[in-house]
């Protein structure tokens, strides 16, 4: 079941593009139905998930190696799995409104499907090898998102950004998920939670850094949060979908998902609390002084990731219980936003709130939904935004450490969110209007969408028990332990009632002298995480063209040098630190005959290099494999022998007849750089030599050559092992073999072609004048005389 709702959006993505040109409705319907339908299917297994009741769907992928394509639906994937499908669905719903009658719609929708996909395999994958696959899935679909606008620059360049920066964390998974593994004793994420131990385990504390850099980068922790705002480029679905709802928040949920193993100690809520809380306080601030819409939300989201791993960092049962709740509630509010933006921008051609005001005379559907949405942005009652407000302070008052820092920041945090929600949802709908251009209701699928994501959030603010059982199951999953959760619309008279209430009257008054604060500030900061990208960015692009310049040369004899001196230092390395220099270089088996016919290769190789005379090289080189033949001899291998002794009869032949169409040799280098030749080239065979002897000296596994001479005859029906292993046994190596060979032939008889096309296209323009100085009267045909 878990697998089949894993692929459906796969399968989808590959029907929906192709078809969408001959069918276009019914592709519609399909890339809206099959979210809905994932969501109503998620709902049926809801019942026993809340009662405690897992479900776990192991499938065989690689067995031998301890890795399975399992899946795990608990509270806390299923929380996360609603969101996808439900917010997919209605995202997928707005973007046949908003862009309806472009070309690449067909290709938008598929995109979004296997982005879902993606996310759905995140957070339903029991291996830590899937959920790196799936990780790097979204990565790689939110590029193709982002940059979906290919032709604008700074789409493209935006797009690049995410990708290396979220690519850069998904590289830290797999490592710290390797290692998680290596001290668990398995990739199951089920067995790795109930392992115990793990915070003594010396590779703690690189697995914490790992898991964290793959978190943040993908969350936009400080200092990765530069990437989100840049994302903005993308259209308004995608702003919503991945930005708010899904993608930014795969590495909350990593966190989430992994607390069990990874939190309890100290580093775990020190970590998080810092960066969580520095995150946290940086988007908000930064949201504040922002006029772009689109800007406002995706600073805001970036102060709500930031919220949420503090919480987690906290590391309580109610703070537990607050993340889930105000996870919930920032995806239906913040999901409405961002559709709002691309309903005022699409109707109105701006989303800068300077140049908007009045719109809820033209606009009143969008206006109400906008307004809503913000209300619980804002934490105000009755929303879900204003449950889950009151659980962060309530849970910060009870922090086990600095918690009067955790509840002020909390608290400072609450009032500028409450001014950015009255820049985002009120300002642009109040007042007289003004707009660029002449404004009007948006079509109904760009109210429609938003509207339903924030009546929702209204609907589980006046009925809170309705989400209680979602909460109540996510938490105990964030938690290893069952988490108590009675939610409530009105907790009396307390601390987080009175910090919401103060919160309210610093952020009116931060929302009604914005003008004055932001004249204030300073115009840019002057370094910035994004600024620091960029310069290391260019750094890396000229190191790249350095080292470009320096390897790709264009001359063969520096390659093979890179090459040979390269494998010299590193096999060489590894001969001398696995304390087998010693055995390589020892010839005291070798026999006088064996020492002779070494010595006549030796001595056939030094003739080949210092010969002058192209008929003596030829000669020395086919004294050189008469002696490789002479050991095969020796070794008891005649027939490679008589192969060998072949071989070189033809080559030498064929080498005679090619050498008599060449120059005579000559000297083109400088003494110097021939004397370090010669040293490279002698300490590459020597190394090569003692590669060999060492590699014969050892033999951590026992040898197969007794299968293939016990077996040749009865497996392969074969008594020559040599023909047998060639053919039988390594068959499929021989045919690659050989298809190398024939590509190869193939080439060679492409660039011949192509040489004597080029000889006689060049003969043909050096007879053509003469040819046509030739008078016309003397290159006619005689005609017969009637």
């Amino acid at each position: 079941m878990l697998l089949l709702l894993t692929l459906l959006p796969f399968a989808a993505a590959a029907v929906v593009a192709p078809l969408w040109s001959r069918a276009h409705r019914f592709a519609a319907g399909i890339s809206v139905l099959v979210p809905l339908g994932t969501a109503v299917a998620l709902l049926s297994l809801a019942p026993a998930v809340w009662r405690g009741e897992p479900l776990l769907e192991p499938h065989a992928w690689a067995p031998s190696v301890g890795v399975s394509l399992s899946f795990h639906l608990d509270g806390l994937s299923l929380l996360f799995s609603l969101l996808i499908s439900g917010i997919g669905a209605l995202v997928l719903l707005y973007s046949q409104g908003y862009l309806h009658g472009s070309p690449n719609l067909g290709r938008f929708c598929a995109t979004l499907l296997f982005f879902m996909g993606s996310m759905l395999g995140v957070v339903l994958a029991n291996n830590l090898v899937a959920l790196f696959v799936f990780w790097e899935l979204t990565s790689f679909s939110s590029y193709l998102l982002i940059g979906f606008e290919s032709s604008r620059l700074k789409a493209r360049n935006a797009a690049l950004q995410a990708l290396l920066v979220t690519g850069i964390g998904g590289l830290a998974l797999l490592a710290g998920a390797v290692l998680l593994a290596l001290a668990a004793g398995s990739y199951e994420i089920t067995e790795v939670l109930a392992a115990g131990g793990l915070r003594q385990h010396a590779l703690y504390l690189p697995i914490l850094l790992l898991i964290l850099g793959a978190a943040f980068t993908k969350s936009a922790q400080f200092p990765f949060h530069f990437w989100l705002p840049s994302a903005m480029e993308a259209p308004a679905p995608v702003s919503a979908y991945l930005h708010s709802a899904t993608m930014v928040k795969a590495g909350v949920y990593l966190l989430a998902r992994l607390n069990p193993a990874l939190g309890g100690g100290a580093e775990w809520p020190l970590l998080l609390g810092l960066f969580g809380g520095a995150t946290m306080l940086i988007g908000v601030v930064v949201a504040f002084f922002k006029n772009d819409l689109k800007q406002i939300l995706a600073y805001s989201t970036i102060g709500v990731l930031g919220t949420l791993v503090l919480m987690i960092g906290v590391g309580t049962p109610d703070a537990f219980k607050a993340m889930a709740a105000y996870l919930l509630a920032h995806a239906l509010y913040k999901g409405s936003l961002f559709l709002m933006s691309g309903a005022v921008d699409h109707e109105t051609g701006t989303r800068d709130i300077g140049e908007l005001s009045g719109l809820r005379r033209a606009m009143p559907l969008t206006a109400a939904v906008a307004l809503i949405a913000a209300v619980s942005m804002a934490g105000l009652p009755p929303t879900l935004g204003f449950i889950g407000k009151e659980l962060l302070y309530e849970s910060a008052n009870h922090a086990p450490a600095y918690a009067w820092l955790v509840t002020a920041a909390l608290a400072v945090n609450g009032a500028i969110l409450f001014a950015v929600a009255a820049m985002a949802g009120y300002k642009p709908f109040a007042g007289p209007l003004r707009s660029p251009k002449p404004p009007h209701e948006a079509p109904w699928t760009l109210w429609t969408a938003p509207g339903v994501a924030a009546v929702l959030g209204l609907v589980l603010g006046l009925a809170p028990r309705a989400a209680e059982s979602a909460i109540r199951s996510a938490a105990s999953a964030v938690a290893g332990a069952p988490v108590s959760v009675e939610l409530s619309l009105f907790h009396g008279f307390n601390l987080p009632l009175l910090l919401t209430a103060a919160g309210v009257i610093v952020g009116g008054l931060l929302y009604i002298y914005r003008s004055r604060i932001a004249g204030l500030a300073p115009r840019s900061a002057p370094v910035t995480a994004g600024g620091v990208y960029d310069r290391l960015l260019a750094a890396l692009v000229g190191f790249a063209a350095l080292q470009t310049r320096w390897l790709q040369s264009g001359y063969l004899r520096a390659y093979l040098k890179i090459i040979i001196l390269t494998a010299v230092l590193l096999g060489g390395y590894a001969l001398l630190t696995r304390n087998a220099a010693a055995a390589a270089l020892s010839v005291s088996d070798a026999r006088f005959h064996e020492l002779i016919v070494g010595g006549l290769i030796l001595a056939g190789t030094i003739a080949t290099v210092r010969a002058r005379s192209r008929m003596i090289s030829v000669a020395a080189v086919g004294a050189v494999g008469v002696g490789v033949s002479l050991i095969f001899v020796l070794f008891g291998a005649p027939d490679l022998a008589m192969t060998q002794l072949t071989i070189e009869a033809l080559t030498v032949v064929l080498l005679v007849f090619v050498f008599h169409h060449l120059p005579d040799f000559s000297l083109k280098s400088r003494r110097p750089v021939r004397v370090l030749d010669v040293a490279l080239c002698a300490t590459a065979g020597v190394f090569m030599g003692a590669l060999v002897l060492a590699a014969g000296a050892e033999r951590p596994w026992p040898s197969i050559s007794s299968y293939f001479t016990d077996n040749s005859r009865d497996l392969a029906g074969g008594r020559n092992v040599v023909n047998v292993i060639l053919t039988d046994f390594r068959g499929l190596d021989t045919f690659g073999e050989i298809t190398v060979l024939a590509i190869a032939g193939i080439g060679v008889y492409a660039l011949l072609r192509l040489n004597m096309d080029e000889i006689r296209r060049r003969e043909g323009a050096r007879t053509a004048p003469s040819e046509a100085a030739i008078p016309a009267a003397t290159t006619a045909p005689d005609r017969e005389t009637p």
